[in-house]
């Protein structure tokens, strides 16, 4: 074999499942979805009662916004949305971790949460609007509770997935309790945590329009029921688009939280 043969460069193999986001094949999927949706209305192939073209969507987003009755019932929702999120989420992370690092917790915790978790929680909104009123807190405590429990169960199991030989090299250099779970358990928890804030995010954003459909004047909940009995569908599935901008923007928010707090792997 000659010298120039048995030097020559090997392919690198060991690139690790990393995978290469194509953003022009979301787009291309989306805008060939609009245009046939656009040439199905125009063309009057599906009637516009039934399904609007996206045109007339966008005519029914533009008068809406103009009228300023758009931000009114977005700002309704998005404070309901806020504060439900911001109680559950503390809430869900404090007995999360209570639940991973305390055993008596964790006995009392499981059988806690694997009882009261498959209760839908807009089932028991009636009850709280019997506790609470039929205002604001009623409502911001359907999301507490819907948010509350993915997030408990997503912190409770990224807590018990750390690496116990990690906990232990801590506790041989005699680092303290506190330490080590700020240094080392929330870290390799963060992953798990961040995935259970974006379920606990879209369960959010479902709640609090049930929730606004059953007893709200406001809302983007209320806005689409409302559409909905007057059979406006362009105005309902404008309420529609803005629900769905709204879960992007989310979505963006955490992926942007997930770039950040986990740089590091």
């Amino acid at each position: 074999m000659s010298e120039t043969a048995r030097l020559a460069p090997v392919r690198f193999r060991g690139g690790g499942f990393v995978l290469r986001p194509r953003w022009y094949g979301s787009l291309a999927a989306f805008v060939l979805i609009i245009a046939l949706w656009q040439a199905a209305g125009s063309f009057g192939w599906i009637s516009p009662l039934f399904l609007p073209s996206p045109f007339a969507i966008v005519q029914a987003l533009i008068a809406l916004a103009a009228s300023g009755e758009l931000v009114q019932h977005i700002a309704a929702s998005a404070m309901r949305i806020g504060i439900g999120w911001a109680l559950g989420t503390t809430a869900g992370l404090a007995v999360g971790l209570a639940m991973g690092l305390w055993g008596l917790a964790r006995s009392i915790g499981i059988s806690m949460v694997s009882a009261l978790f498959p209760i839908p929680k807009i089932a028991l909104l009636p009850l709280l609007i019997l506790w609470l009123g039929i205002g604001e807190p009623s409502k911001i405590a359907t999301i507490a509770l819907g948010v509350f429990f993915p997030t408990t169960i997503a912190t409770y199991s990224g807590v018990d997935a750390v690496p116990r030989t990690l906990i232990r090299m801590a506790q041989s250099f005699d680092l303290p309790f506190g330490a080590i779970v700020r240094k080392i358990v929330v870290p390799a928890a963060l992953p798990s945590i961040l995935s259970g804030f974006r379920i606990s995010a879209s369960i959010a954003l479902l709640l609090v329009v049930a929730a606004e459909m059953i007893g709200a004047d406001r809302g983007i909940g209320a806005f689409v029921l409302q559409a909905g009995n007057l059979m406006q569908t362009d105005q309902l599935l404008a309420g529609v688009v803005v629900l769905s901008i709204f879960g992007l923007i989310v979505a963006r928010v955490i992926g942007l939280l997930e770039a950040r707090l986990l740089a590091w792997r």
